[in-house]
């Protein structure tokens, strides 16, 4: 017959083991049953705060978000040191992760984002960069100035500073008649739609403000004469328009778009010369630190180009056709730039309090 006994050293090692196992999932239970309720409680606010942002919390309910996350860490650090069963310790990893991104994550919706970057970012920025946008509408100011009065003098300088696609016909061997259907749309200017010139004219721009803005880490000295450069054609169209006595329909024309056309150029080259000068006087930041710090600024001033090329854009696709009476040319031109003045210098400040609380 076969001997059926069983080993018994065999017979107390399984024994051992099935008691250890047995230990572990007893502790386990234990631990979770004494703190179960606090992980539920915390699980039921981060999903609340999931769904509809830490501000559907009262401030009650926050405070125990708060420390409930924290003796959720607790747990889960205890957990991990003692060996509990990995199903526990994915549960509570899972959970003060979750927890996690609602106490420490911005809050804050995209919508929210955008509005905090228009009511203060962009024109904090603005303002905190008087000296880049100095130099750039400066150097727009002398270049259409310099434009005009060499045009003014000698109109063959026209065609060294526009471009014969942006000038099309409009050159000063056209006629007084010609060059007013082109400010007015009227039927006679063959060449192309005033539809096409603008879209041309506004991707051009578009072009140049971002080559201004990027060429102006190196020293700002592209930027500056980029800029500049658009201040000659400006001047040299303006100085042609005039000598066909067509100065004041020429000044309503550029207005209705080019007050914030030519003003995104500036401060795109305001963009740029700002970290030109980082590069060029750091102070008492090393160059890679002060470029990093003004880059904030700089890409804000970028974005505000941005906004002021597609309302250009709009500005000129549609209104400039339809309004063909020069004041209200003038008044829209130059009342957008009004505006953009009274959001830039006003949109974003603190108030007295808060400047009272701060100090």
């Amino acid at each position: 017959m076969t001997d059926l006994r069983i080993d018994p050293r065999m017979d107390s090692g399984a024994t051992l083991h099935a008691g250890g196992v047995q230990n572990d999932l007893l502790r386990s239970a234990r631990f979770r049953l004494e703190r179960e309720a606090h992980w539920r409680q915390l699980d039921q606010l981060v999903s609340r705060a999931e769904e509809g942002g830490a501000a559907a919390l009262s401030y009650n309910e926050v405070r125990d978000l708060a420390a409930g996350y924290r003796q959720a860490m607790n747990s889960l650090s205890v957990a991990r040191d003692i060996s509990l069963d990995r199903a526990l310790v994915a549960y509570l990893e899972s959970l003060c992760a979750r927890a996690y991104l609602v106490v420490y994550a911005p809050q804050e919706s995209l919508g929210g984002l955008i509005s905090r970057l228009l009511l203060k970012g962009i024109p904090q920025a603005v303002r905190r960069s008087a000296l880049p946008l100095f130099i750039g509408f400066l150097a727009l100011v002398l270049g259409a100035l310099a434009g005009y009065r060499l045009c003014s003098s000698d109109p063959s300088w026209f065609y060294t500073f526009v471009p014969s696609e942006l000038a099309d016909l409009r050159t000063p061997d056209a006629s007084a008649d010609y060059l007013r259907s082109t400010i007015y749309g009227n039927e006679r200017h063959e060449s192309d739609g005033l539809a096409a010139f603008s879209a041309y004219l506004f991707s051009h721009n578009t072009g140049i403000a971002v080559l201004i803005f990027a060429l102006g880490v190196f020293a700002s000295v592209p930027s500056f004469i980029l800029t500049f450069y658009n201040g000659l054609m400006l001047g040299a169209f303006f100085a042609m328009f005039r000598q066909k006595g067509l100065g004041y329909d020429a000044f309503a024309w550029l207005s209705i778009h080019g007050v914030t056309e030519l003003a995104a150029i500036s401060i795109a080259c305001a963009g740029g010369a700002g970290l030109g000068l980082a590069v060029l006087l750091p102070g008492a930041r090393t160059r890679k630190e002060a470029l990093r710090h003004q880059g904030h600024d700089a890409v804000k001033l970028a974005i505000l180009a941005a906004l002021m090329l597609v309302a250009a854009a709009f500005i000129e696709g549609f209104l400039r056709q339809l309004v063909q009476e020069p004041v209200w040319r003038i008044a829209i031109g130059w009342g957008m730039g009004v505006f953009w003045v009274a959001w830039l210098s006003l949109a974003g400040r603190e108030g007295k309090a808060s400047h009272g609380a701060v100090r």
